[in-house]
């Protein structure tokens, strides 16, 4: 066992991604970075994941910036971290190798330091570009494994038993985590992390993996898990013990839950265990400073209310209860003798002396990421139809299962999560499942993200996609975001760098809105004389979509009503179109997928009862065909 072990902060990405839904701003991060810079974290996850998206989407706020300005602040003291979705890179599509090497150039002339770079299917293929191009321009390339477990396949009945059918054969083993820790080191993979995005590792697995890991992969090993099933801590004593070379961790306010482990538990187990961190933990102190009244302040902006906090901690400064010091010992004791029951039960019960949120069955039963589930609960409350939960999280091990077992991380996991909801409504409403579908599930079904785990049924393929072959993603075929002049903003370009260019590509969307809120914004207070005051300005409140009013007169003529509520953002007909049945009309978003509304009616346009941007109900009349 070393007796020396590197830390990863996620606080500033994945802390307040799995906690506060990315809502925290640049001044809220700029009170925290001076404390950052003392700390001397061997890395600090800073970037990618929803940062980019959300930052743009929620607050205003220029992705590129936020790195650079991070960076400005610490130098080189601890890694600037990125999570990196292979050739999906922060978006949700598979992008050329001329973008990837766009995106990397820029990340790393930015500050980054190490991009974490993953597959939501495991497909080693998918990361090979930005393996490359990250260390050609002189990043670090740490590659990810996704964890993730076989579903629990019902047993064989008797009679099936004497018809000879048996029960499937595990998918993902430890031979299967290790081949593919060893492509990515044969990619030139600087590092490989062991990602348990699920939590759902427990101690004993995880303990088993590093130690396979460091046997035969000659790169150091990092381990990422998450405490919503209730493993999380557990886990990363188990894996300290069993030689990793780093862990990731959040600081106290936004740790545990939905998040990673504690910083501060693990200083006390690795000083019981004569193992450094080598971080200054008087800074860290700091950082909790100002972390305690952030966490009030995105409580009451993101949830309204302030939730239950654990216990202040401070290692430095305060004395264990003799009962928890107690429990850390027999924690060590139980992670040096693998006695991984023991283990868990002490470490777990070190949780709950400080508050943090009980295991969540729910979230261990379904299988899922703790982030997967926030999100799910926080867009059915958007939806307004948080009714459907249950019975969408019973349906994401079959949907997963009939798409290929992809690993449930984003954006797989925001797919399924999407398509089960779909599944729910489409039950709820009487309609066949799978009748509304999202065009990302739609393209994993198709094989446009690359191979999945285990083949798709050709028949469930043809049901969803219209082909029964596996019809890979391809490149040569991809088309530039369009980047029209700005009318309203004096006619300057809507992207006006290679910078704003990958975000119109990535989030064509949300970039588009945002960058073109900020050229009409910067023109409006140049044509005022008010340029020097525009960056202390505060983003105005993106222009509220048109309300949906339903229709008084008598409706004469066929309806295609909205299966669930959503927001228009295309109208693919217009009045006095002729339209065939199965034709796509509308093109809904609901939950960030995109699904295209099909008339079952033959017929002339008459009506169109809604308009883009607008937001609709579920069963709202939106076209009418006669």
């Amino acid at each position: 066992m070393a007796k020396s072990l590197k830390i990863r902060d996620l606080t500033l990405r994945d802390g307040q991604q799995s906690s506060f839904a990315t809502r925290m701003t640049q001044e809220q991060i700029n009170r925290c970075l001076p404390y950052y810079k003392d700390a001397g974290f061997y890395a600090m996850e800073v970037w990618g994941g929803a940062v980019p998206d959300s930052v743009m989407r929620y607050l205003g706020e220029n992705p590129w910036t936020r790195l650079e300005t991070i960076h400005e602040t610490i130098g080189d003291i601890s890694k600037l971290t990125a999570l990196s979705r292979g050739r999906n890179l922060f978006g949700y599509a598979p992008y050329t190798d001329e973008i990837i090497d766009g995106f990397c150039r820029n990340a790393i002339e930015s500050g980054l330091g190490i991009m974490r770079i993953f597959d939501a299917l495991n497909d080693v293929d998918n990361v090979k570009s930005t393996v490359k191009y990250v260390k050609q321009y002189g990043g670090i390339a740490d590659c990810a494994v996704c964890y993730t477990v076989d579903p629990k396949y019902p047993r064989p009945s008797f009679f099936q038993k004497l018809m000879g059918k048996k029960a499937p054969k595990p998918v993902f083993t430890d031979e299967y985590f290790l081949d593919k820790a060893k492509q990515m080191a044969a990619l030139g993979a600087d590092m490989i992390t062991i990602k348990d995005m699920s939590g759902l590792i427990p101690p004993k697995r995880i303990s088993a993996l590093v130690k396979l890991f460091k046997q035969h992969v000659n790169v150091p090993v990092d381990f990422h898990t998450h405490c919503t099933p209730g493993y999380g801590l557990a886990s990363v004593f188990s894996a300290i013990a069993a030689g990793v070379d780093v862990v990731d961790t959040n600081c106290w306010w936004f740790s545990e839950g939905t998040g990673a482990p504690a910083l501060e538990l693990v200083y006390v187990f690795c000083k019981k265990m004569g193992i450094d961190l080598g971080v200054n933990m008087e800074a860290v102190a700091k950082i909790n400073e100002q972390l305690v009244s952030i966490r009030k302040e995105l409580e009451m902006s993101v949830f309204g209310a302030e939730k239950p906090a654990p216990k202040p901690f401070n290692p430095l400064t305060d004395k264990l209860p003799a009962e928890v010091e107690a429990l850390f010992d027999k924690a060590v004791k139980a992670a040096q003798t693998d006695d991984f029951d023991t283990l868990l039960d002490a470490s777990q019960k070190i949780e709950a002396h400080f508050g943090f949120p009980a295991p969540n069955e729910l979230v261990q039963k379904a299988e899922i990421p703790g982030g997967m589930y926030s999100n799910m609960v926080a867009q059915l409350k958007q939806l307004k139809s948080e009714d459907i939960l249950p019975r969408a999280m019973e349906l994401i091990p079959s949907v997963r299962l009939s798409a290929g077992l992809p690993p449930l991380v984003t954006p797989t996991s925001q797919i399924v999560g999407a398509q089960a909801v779909n599944c729910a409504m489409d039950e709820k409403a009487g309609r066949p499942m799978y009748t509304n579908k999202s065009s990302q599930f739609v393209g994993l079904v198709k094989g446009e993200y690359g191979h999945t785990p285990v083949k798709i049924d050709p028949e469930f393929r043809f049901k969803i996609c219209g082909v029964r072959e596996e019809t890979p993603y391809d490149t040569s075929k991809y088309k530039m975001q369009p980047n029209p002049e700005l009318p309203e903003a004096g006619g300057v370009k809507l992207a006006a760098n290679e910078k704003e260019v990958l975000l119109l590509e990535l989030f064509p969307l949300v970039a588009k809105n945002y960058l073109t809120n900020t050229k009409k914004k910067a023109y409006e207070a140049e044509q005022a004389e008010k340029a020097a005051q525009a960056a202390q300005q505060k983003v105005e409140e993106k222009p509220a979509a048109p309300t949906y009013t339903a229709p008084t007169a008598p409706i004469t003529g066929n309806t295609v009503n909205a299966p669930l509520p959503g927001r228009v953002i295309g109208i693919n007909v217009k009045v006095g179109d002729t339209v065939k049945i199965g034709q796509s009309v509308i093109t809904l978003e609901a939950m960030k997928m995109e699904n295209s509304i099909t008339t079952d009616y033959a017929g002339t346009v008459k009506q169109i009862l809604v308009a883009e941007g607008q937001a609709v109900p579920a069963d709202a009349p939106m076209v009418v065909v006669e």
